[in-house]
């Protein structure tokens, strides 16, 4: 998820005393009729980007309003890059307060600990229970409460270009060693355009760089005593980064200060060999007005980053959380909403998009082609980023992309990631 600026301590604080300071005027902060039931409104449902397919919001809103006569749910679309600062904003205010919101599973425990979302222990069985994702429940939940549930899950895989693997004579690589070789390799064979990348890797993208961080036995941060402090300067991340300096210098042609957006847009352009993103790009690649031209389609293939070891690298789990603002008046309908999210008709419309699911039981709806086979391997792997109090601020304050950056640019490692730590000393416990 790509973060402007930082959600500071003060401003964590100021969040979780004007939350909670607002959560009086009814037992559960919902919106009730002279019976006791909730009133008609409109729901407000915040999400994120262009993951969730027009389907399911088109499904949600028509079940939603068919099941709630006389209320309506209205979707606002939101950016990734920003989304803290105009969380922290919207959320602490009755009046501007979304009653649903999409967050990513690395911003969850910044919110969940500053209580800006309703609770939803209670509910948990209702919306799934253990066969929700657990590691996205466990990374929304504070001293036994949980404040949000999964949405999706995303692991990343590698997309390659088929007929220019067979150009320059390569296998699927097996090992992490053979894919730098390979990216390397498809770089020096296809010199035009300049900006040709083997392995598509702006100097940003601190979300793939860290599987090559933990591949070689690091890790972004580590939990001591209690106490977290960075450990990008470890001898095992460190050389995580020097592989990752590595293809940037020898197999990237990606600007060195660019951010991982869109980069279907350079595959269909014909400037990238291989690139890891999320499942759900292959509908972008194979639309008909929007994707690759039919020569590039056609010759798409995928498998999940080998590790050192030939079995899957440990990439990073991305996805998101939904949860319900505690500030909303609408408390009961806002549940409605986040059960609809959860069944499985519309988490069906989302693994038909490439999305995993976020109840267990569902994941073979992914299908059994390349796809979900490389969806399933990549995922046996996946980490988590840090559950640190402060892991928000972090992202917030843009200390991991501007650490990739000056090592894309040919900066000295070591000393950048001791700065690096320096930085996150001093935000990830909140």
């Amino acid at each position: 998820m790509r973060i402007k600026k930082s959600l500071t301590g003060v401003a964590v604080a100021a969040l979780a005393l004007t939350t909670l300071a607002a959560c009086g005027s009814d037992d559960d902060g919902s919106s009730t009729d002279d019976d006791g039931g909730a009133e008609s409104a409109d729901i407000r449902v915040w999400l994120n980007g262009t993951d969730t397919p027009q389907e399911a919001r088109d499904w949600l809103k028509k079940t939603f309003e068919e099941d709630n006569p006389g209320s309506t749910l209205t979707i606002e679309q939101q950016e990734w890059d920003g989304l803290v600062e105009k969380l922290t904003t919207a959320l602490s205010s009755e009046s501007e307060t979304p009653d649903v919101v999409e967050i990513g599973n690395t911003q969850a425990p910044t919110f969940t600990s500053a209580g800006a979302f309703s609770p939803l222990t209670d509910e948990l069985d209702d919306l799934g229970g253990d066969d929700l994702l657990p590691g996205f429940v466990e990374g929304a939940t504070v001293d036994g409460e949980t404040y949000a549930v999964p949405y999706y899950a995303g692991s990343k895989y590698i997309f390659y270009r088929k007929d220019l693997f067979e150009k320059s004579g390569l296998e699927v690589p097996t090992t992490l060693e053979e894919f730098v070789q390979a990216a390397a390799t498809l770089k020096k064979d296809n010199p035009k355009p300049a900006n040709f990348s083997g392995f598509w890797f702006p100097g940003q993208d601190w979300r793939n760089g860290a599987a090559f961080v933990w591949s070689a036995g690091g890790d972004l941060a580590v939990d001591d005593g209690g106490e977290w402090t960075g450990s990008l300067s470890s001898p095992e991340s460190v050389a995580g980064l020097e592989m990752a300096q590595q293809l940037f210098t020898e197999s990237s042609g990606a600007p060195k200060d660019g951010n991982e957006a869109d980069p279907w847009t350079p595959f269909c352009a014909g400037e990238v060999g291989m690139m890891s993103t999320p499942g759900w790009v292959k509908g972008l690649l194979e639309d008909p007005e929007t994707g690759c031209p039919d020569g590039h389609a056609k010759q798409v293939g995928v498998f999940a980053l080998p590790g050192p070891d030939g079995e899957p690298a440990p990439v990073l789990l991305g996805g998101s959380d939904i949860a319900i603002a505690a500030k909303s008046a609408n408390q009961d309908l806002a549940q409605e909403a986040v059960e609809l999210m959860l069944s499985e008709d519309y988490q069906t419309l989302m693994a038909e998009a490439g999305l995993t699911p976020a109840r267990t039981s569902l994941a073979s709806l992914l299908g059994d082609d390349e796809y979900a086979e490389a969806t399933v391997a990549a995922a046996s792997n996946a980490k988590l980023t840090p559950a640190a109090p402060g892991w928000a601020t972090v992202e917030g304050s843009r200390a991991l992309e501007d650490l990739f950056s000056a090592i894309a640019q040919g900066g000295d490692v070591e000393e950048l990631a001791a700065k690096t730590d320096e930085q996150m000393n001093s935000q990830l416990n909140g």
